[in-house]
């Protein structure tokens, strides 16, 4: 089948992206600047992008840091997404660290690790979030804690937001959508949820009608005062709205 033998060709091509992506970080890394790598990883994930058949189209602009941006999470494909348009140092999951490939891809992009499971280890996490962020850097997080078809948004959980408020540091809401690039509907093949497997979401995304990755950057906020909880929740109607 057509369709299967392009999907095939992309998987081929992302593939081959993701080897050198590894062997950058691995090789040539250690003799760059952090600009340099910062640039490598924009780049990179605008790369393979276009290896996979999704558009990237922005709206609004990127801050300057220090900033946190938090974002609505919807699929596999959203941290690659949002370091196309901006890189950013991500706070993800602990176990991601031993992924084969992209344990070693998530680590020379920066990622913070967390194991959610340990109260004490979501505090050290905020604690280098906050170093990160006085120092002048991006960080990202998906508050939700886990992804969604989109619809609609889960409640944002607050621990990390304390970074910014220890920090001083403003916070950006993002939105992320994927739509039909033929008809501009939503599209709900990168979806990433409930009984779906990794495999199985790529194979459908690389299968399906072209799409498009919206990110929406809203305007920065600061603190003002608000507890953490307080500003997880504006912060939540402020991706509803971008939405």
């Amino acid at each position: 089948m057509p369709g299967s033998l392009s999907a095939a060709c992309r998987l081929v091509r992302a593939t081959a992206l993701a080897l050198r992506g590894w062997y950058t970080i691995r090789f040539e890394f250690p003799g760059l600047t952090p600009l340099e790598r910062e640039e490598r990883v924009q780049a990179w994930a605008g790369r393979m992008l276009q290896a996979l058949g999704v558009r990237l189209r922005l709206r609004g602009a990127p801050a300057a840091g220090p900033v946190l941006l938090v974002a609505n999470h919807i699929s596999w494909l959203d941290i690659l997404v949002l370091h196309a348009a901006r890189h950013c140092r991500f706070v993800s999951k602990g176990e991601v660290r031993h992924w084969p490939l992209i344990g070693t891809l998530a680590t020379g992009a920066g990622t913070l690790y967390i194991e959610r499971e340990s109260r004490r280890d979501a505090m050290r996490v905020v604690h280098h979030m906050a170093e990160s962020l006085r120092a002048g850097e991006v960080l990202a997080v998906f508050p939700e804690g886990t992804t969604s078809d989109g619809r609609q948004l889960l409640p944002f959980h607050a621990n990390l937001i304390q970074a910014a408020i220890s920090a001083e540091a403003p916070v950006q809401p993002v939105a992320l959508s994927f739509v039909d690039v033929a008809t501009g509907q939503p599209s709900f093949s990168p979806c990433y949820i409930g009984d779906d497997s990794l495999v199985g979401s790529v194979w459908r995304t690389l299968t399906g009608p072209p799409i498009a990755a919206v990110v929406s950057f809203g305007s920065p906020q600061v603190a003002a005062g608000r507890t953490r909880r307080a500003w997880a929740d504006e912060l939540r109607g402020a991706v509803e709205q971008l939405r």
